[in-house]
């Protein structure tokens, strides 16, 4: 093994290819016992898709990430990774169960808790220092505990709620973990670089499959999704508390790095909340599925999974652009700016749509007197 860490540098690109390898020649299988099984997606009013699919995508993506980190991290450099392991476990069976049997949200929730605490409280990983948002710097260990559970939870939810279109949940994480990746590395966390790198190759292999495949089409499902948000959730807090870290005097400093780390999740983040406070203002529960989501809208315009998907990737990957070009704002500047660009972008689809149904409504009733 002592070879394997002779260069880091080459250390990041095995993992990745690793991990891409394992998650390739296991899919194919995992389709087989899918069919053979019948564990499909099956499409009904609130799915975006018109075909049975294989939903088995997360336990490949698993296998890939976590083999390759096991692999290729050094565990002396990095002792909390056990836990960020144990805690994609959690997530892993919580996943498991809902894609073969069906889990209520309320013990889904329940288990992504668990999976969070064990991150948090055992593993260390929490925000400590909110950087003197809204005057807030240091915070004390009660505080640190509520936000950084409730940000691990709401990222995981955030990418289980966008996994509507193909290849959308799969490349947001792709970007995410390549921005997080590159910046790790940049101040020489090697080790947070290797685990982004797990996450890239094993996500690189699932786009494969879910954007570009017909034969072997495959969904992440909720094993998938949740994991993406849960290792992207920690590779977040770790953005920010390094950033704290670091200091002014490092290049790679950002004194907005909250409101960075938002920009570079801005899809999933943004189109959640936007979603539940819709819910919420109708007097519906936030939790409860419809066809609100921006990609719902832009799927109607469209009718290409493909094109909204790559649209809503453009979109993402300038937020990130503009995240970092500006990170020397103050962090309320930043995070307003990023608020009313995201609100205005969204409108637009929805504007749309509202167009689009308002006329296919008018001509049903011409035709209908004619």
């Amino acid at each position: 093994m002592e070879i394997l860490f002779h260069n880091e540098n080459w250390v990041i690109w095995e993992t990745l290819i690793l991990a891409f390898m394992i998650t390739y020649v296991s899919i194919p299988p995992l389709i087989e016992v899918a069919r053979a099984k019948n564990l499909y997606d099956v499409p009904n009013g609130r799915t975006s898709h018109e075909q049975i699919t294989p939903t088995l995508g997360g336990i490949a993506i698993f296998s890939g990430f976590v083999i390759s980190s096991m692999i290729f991290l050094n565990i002396a450099k990095i002792p909390f990774i056990q836990y960020v392991l144990a805690g994609s476990m959690v997530i892993f069976f919580v996943g498991l169960k809902d894609d073969i049997t069906g889990l209520s949200p309320l013990k889904k929730f329940i288990g992504e808790i668990i999976a969070a605490g064990i991150i948090i409280d055992l593993g260390g990983v929490r925000l400590s220092s909110l950087h003197g948002f809204a005057g807030i710097g240091v915070l004390n260990y009660v505080s640190s505990d509520f936000l950084s559970l409730f940000v691990i939870v709401a990222i995981v939810n955030a990418f289980n709620l966008i996994d509507g279109v193909d290849g959308l949940s799969s490349g947001v994480g792709i970007l995410a973990s390549l921005v997080f990746g590159i910046w790790f590395f940049l101040i020489g966390q090697i080790q947070l670089a290797i685990l982004a790198a797990a996450m890239v190759g094993a996500l690189f292999a699932f786009f494969r499959f879910n954007f570009f495949s017909k034969r072997h089409k495959i969904f992440m499902g909720d094993i998938g999704s949740l994991l993406v948000g849960f290792i992207l959730s920690i590779l977040a807090i770790k953005f920010n508390e390094f950033n704290h870290a670091i200091g002014e005097a490092n290049p790679y400093f950002m004194k907005a790095a909250p409101a960075v780390s938002i920009g570079v999740l801005i899809l999933p983040i943004f189109d959640t909340v936007r979603v539940m406070l819709i819910r919420m203002a109708r007097g519906i529960s936030p939790f409860r599925p419809d066809k609100r989501h921006v990609h719902h809208y832009l799927l109607e315009i469209m009718e290409s999974h493909h094109k909204v998907t790559l649209i809503l990737l453009s979109v993402n990957l300038l937020f990130i652009v503009f995240s970092f070009s500006f990170s020397d704002l103050r962090i309320s500047v930043l995070l307003l700016i990023l608020v009313v660009l995201a609100s205005l972008l969204t409108y637009i689809p929805f504007l749309m749509v509202k167009k689009r149904r308002k006329k296919n409504i008018t001509g049903s009733f011409v035709a209908d007197v004619d």
